[in-house]
């Protein structure tokens, strides 16, 4: 007879099934996220055309990716406390109010400067929205259906951010890249309607005061790490040869060491200041969520999984566009099949947890994960495109089994009033790790090929080279997964009194 794994965790006196009510309100707040997340990743395919239709330059309209990230950074850490302090529906008005708001300010936008602040205020909403959907799971939801529920929260996460590029490949293909936004106000518009009328409020608010020094810290610390994150590679190569170069280079140098220097000193000022405030439970993120070795080590795991999943998804279409020679249409088309799958086996995979626990999904979707990152590191110009059709759909399964696994286990080994906490930091995690990664294997990405290309090297293969070079450094830094997998378990409820995460 098979055994599941489990932890013992403190229980959340959850009903025995989710009612209508709650099974409404999620699936809103499900709709609602996958369109504002969509948004994170549908302008990097938009930049060539910004550049020509706003006459700007192609750093500065990078800016609409990195102030979106930015923003989030700064935003998703105060989610734990506005989670906590206001009601389901507000925090909902508010999240998709900001980015339907935030939209129609991009969807008109007569020039570079209003596009941004529309992102920004898009950002705003989007940060807010997966702690809320998680939170409000882990609030209705009973322990034993929440792999399922999480399975469709998984398709949210993953699968939005996957198809972002092949949406904005067709759209810009065929028409103006204002339709980006065209398509997605009416939907975001419908959401805002329809849940102001039909979500209810859920679980129980506080009264806790906001500390404004914590939420300084908060903005300087993770807007520094991913500020400085962004722009790393950004000051060229060192094949540089003129003043003008040269200085651009410098610039980004400084600026890169200061923003990281002030994030990383931010950040340690910010763990103090929580640690003092959560003796009176007035922390803005409390950390006492780390006192559970299981959430502790689901989240460093789900880290590694995000910093490999966003650069993966970014380089590999770069490759395809570029040592490849396709279209931005085709290369989106490629990595669609590969999301599809993520959101057809999300609840599927959210059954099996269920019913089996960690180990059988998550020790084969990290196996499945690391032997196509090393299988990427094989790639060339003349790679058949059926073979990365095949193995990105293989990796995009391998991701579904791990990503569903994380998330339930990780807020399952907390108590009950430490949700919220908890999902803010997942969902930190997740856009730092994924500003590192992004960064990371572009970066390396980038400067091998130029490097070859110096060399003498065909500009197909000399970029063929450098994404082997980014794919490798995914694959060595993924592979001490293997080891983690099999320490996280599923959290089971416990009697009164137990603690959590044991």
């Amino acid at each position: 007879m098979a055994t599941t794994d489990t932890v013992r965790t403190v229980p959340a006196t959850p009903p025995t099934t989710v009612g209508a009510k709650e099974n409404r309100v999620i699936w809103l707040l499900l709709a609602a996220a996958f369109v504002a997340i969509l948004n994170e990743t549908t302008m990097g395919v938009a930049i060539p055309h910004l550049v020509h239709d706003l006459d700007i330059t192609e750093v500065t309209a990078q800016w609409l990716t990195t102030a979106f990230m930015l923003t989030m950074a700064v935003v998703i850490p105060t989610t734990g406390f506005l989670l906590r302090r206001f009601s389901t529906r507000a925090m909902f008005a508010t999240a998709m109010g900001l980015f339907s708001t935030g939209t129609l300010i991009a969807l008109v936008a007569p020039g570079f400067e209003v596009l941004l602040v529309g992102r920004v205020v898009q950002a705003s909403g989007t940060a807010v929205m997966m702690p809320l959907l998680m939170t409000t799971l882990m609030t209705v939801v009973p322990a034993h259906l929440r792999g399922r529920m999480m399975g469709r929260v998984s398709v949210v996460i993953s699968l939005a951010p996957a198809i972002g590029p092949t949406m904005s490949g067709l759209v810009l293909d065929n028409l103006s890249w204002r339709w980006i936004f065209a398509i997605v106000l009416p939907i975001a518009v419908l959401a805002l309607a329809v849940g102001v009328k039909w979500i209810q409020n859920l679980g129980e608010t506080s009264h806790a005061p906001l500390d404004i020094l914590s939420v300084l810290l908060s903005a300087l610390g993770f807007g520094g790490l991913v500020f400085g994150l962004s722009q790393i590679g950004g000051g060229g190569h060192g094949g540089a040869t003129d003043a003008a170069a040269q200085a651009a280079s410098g610039l980004a140098t400084v600026t890169l060491v200061v923003s990281l220097s002030i994030g990383v000193v931010a950040l340690g000022l910010f763990v103090w200041r929580q640690l003092v405030l959560q003796k009176v439970d007035d922390a803005l993120l409390d950390l006492r969520i780390f006192r559970s070795a299981n959430f502790s080590l689901s989240v460093a795991h789900f880290a590694v999984m995000s910093l490999a999943f966003f650069g993966t998804i970014t380089a590999l279409p770069l490759f395809m566009q570029g040592p490849m020679g396709m279209s931005a249409t085709d290369a989106g088309l490629v990595v669609l099949p590969g999301a599809l799958a993520m959101g057809l086996l999300g609840p599927v995979i959210g059954r099996i947890y269920d019913r089996w626990g960690t180990r059988v999904l998550l020790l084969p979707g990290t196996v499945i994960v690391l032997a196509i990152l090393w299988w990427f590191t094989t790639l060339t110009e003349s790679t058949p495109v059926w073979a990365l059709v095949v193995t990105q759909t293989l990796l995009s399964v391998g991701l579904a089994m791990s990503f569903t696994p994380l998330f339930t286990a990780s807020l399952g080994s907390l108590e009950p009033k430490y949700y919220s906490y908890g999902s803010a930091t997942v969902s930190t995690i997740q856009q730092v790790a994924g500003a590192a990664g992004i960064a990371l294997l572009i970066t390396v990405m980038s400067s091998v090929s130029a490097s070859q290309a110096a060399a003498g090297a065909a500009e197909a293969a000399a970029g063929a080279a450098g994404a082997r070079a980014a794919f490798l450094l995914a694959a060595i830094i993924g592979t001490p997964l293997l080891i983690s997998a099999f320490f996280i378990r599923k959290p089971a409820d416990a009697p009164e009194g137990m603690p959590a995460g044991h």
